[in-house]
């Protein structure tokens, strides 16, 4: 669920906050179920990781410019 930068600054403040819940999410049960060894998708935890890296980055940067 790769998704670019200029997607994210599309989506409003609710949407993006709704996302960053379920990646959040979504990025728990990969890092439970790697340590569990039920799968061994490590890429797809990192892609999730850096998701959110890009929200929250988005959202420091409207805070800082409003």
């Amino acid at each position: 669920m790769h998704m670019k930068i200029k997607e994210l600054r599309e989506k409003n403040q609710a949407e993006r906050e709704k996302l960053l819940l379920e990646l959040r999410t979504k990025g728990r049960e990969l890092r439970f179920s790697i340590a569990g060894r039920e799968t061994k998708n490590h890429r797809e935890y990192r892609a999730v990781k850096k998701d959110i890296a890009r929200i929250l980055t988005i959202e420091r940067e409207e805070a800082l410019t409003a």
